[in-house]
């Protein structure tokens, strides 16, 4: 059973009112979704986005006949596109969690696990894009140990990639236990499943379905949507997320100077947000005891000032 993470800080810091507009990014197993839907009310409209068509699938049972749900089968990088072909032109909150769902992990038909053998696919959408296989088979050594270090924090990185390269001209990847194998061959001095295999596969999986790239555009876009003291909550699980949502968050809410070109302040722009605290929160121990998976979350909220 898939859990919400950190369910009662998005209460707490999405605010949700009564008849608002409201969109969850990642409607994942719908946790989330269901409890803005019964705060947003029977005149609010909730959006819940997902990549994972069997996600969609999930809900569309779940949410059969709410007339305030509309499900929406695509990238949230797509947000304001997504809103505005639905009328909508402003919302009321926004929640991204970032990461994957548990009913991803525990699917050995996707390839996201390194606990689990079967195709090493890895698409949040599997109707687009290239496999992971496909990915790892072609990606070249400098590229490849740049996504290492960059989405998965792996030391070494230029070592093991070129350990996985290796591996791949001996046996081209097709399934998660080739993957493992190729991490394993790179480091025949640890016993047991090395901890660089979760982070190379968190690596890969980022690079394959280009989730930074979403997540900035998904946050920044967002920003734009929401009304006067509408917020935007984000959860991420690795610091390349968090940082993207500090360093955006950081910039936007203060003010922004235009220059002439002799260096004169032209012109100041007002902060487009305000932020309710200034570092990330975390789950409370007891969540963390209950839930594995939210060990490594992180919170970030903006407000969108009022004009």
């Amino acid at each position: 059973m898939h859990l919400p993470v950190m369910p009662r800080e998005v209460e707490e810091w999405l605010s949700v009112r009564d008849g608002g507009t409201y969109v969850d990014c990642t409607a994942g197993g719908g946790g989330h979704l269901q409890r803005i839907v019964e705060l947003a009310g029977d005149a609010g409209c909730v959006f819940g986005f997902d990549r994972d068509s069997e996600a969609i699938n999930r809900l569309s049972a779940r949410f059969e006949g709410v007339s305030q749900v509309r499900l929406i089968h695509d990238n949230y990088a797509r947000i304001i596109d997504v809103c505005r072909e639905n009328n909508v032109t402003v919302v009321n909150g926004i929640l991204l969690d970032a990461g994957l769902s548990s009913n991803q992990l525990d699917d050995s038909e996707r390839g996201f696990s390194f606990q689990r053998e079967g195709p090493l696919d890895m698409r949040m959408d599997t109707s687009k894009g290239v496999t992971a296989a496909d990915w790892l088979n072609d990606v070249g050594q400098e590229d490849l140990a740049v996504c290492l270090k960059q989405f998965g924090d792996v030391q070494r990185s230029r070592r093991m990639a070129a350990e996985i390269i290796k591996y791949r001209h001996k046996k081209p990847f097709q399934t998660t236990t080739d993957l493992v194998a190729a991490v394993k061959d790179a480091l025949p001095f640890v016993t047991g499943i090395p901890e660089e295999v979760r982070t190379i596969f968190q690596a890969v999986r980022i690079a394959v379905n280009e989730e930074l790239e979403s997540l900035d555009r998904a946050i920044r876009d967002g920003i734009n949507l929401l009304a006067p003291e509408g917020r935007m909550v984000v959860i991420s699980f690795h610091s390349g997320e968090d940082r993207i949502a500090k360093n955006i968050f950081r910039q936007l809410s203060r003010k922004q100077n235009t220059l002439a070109p002799d260096g004169r302040v032209e012109s100041t722009i007002a902060p487009l947000i305000r932020l309710p605290f200034k570092k990330n929160l975390e789950p409370s121990q007891a969540e963390k005891d209950t839930n594995s998976r939210s060990k490594s979350a992180r919170m970030r909220v903006a407000e969108r000032m009022g004009s």
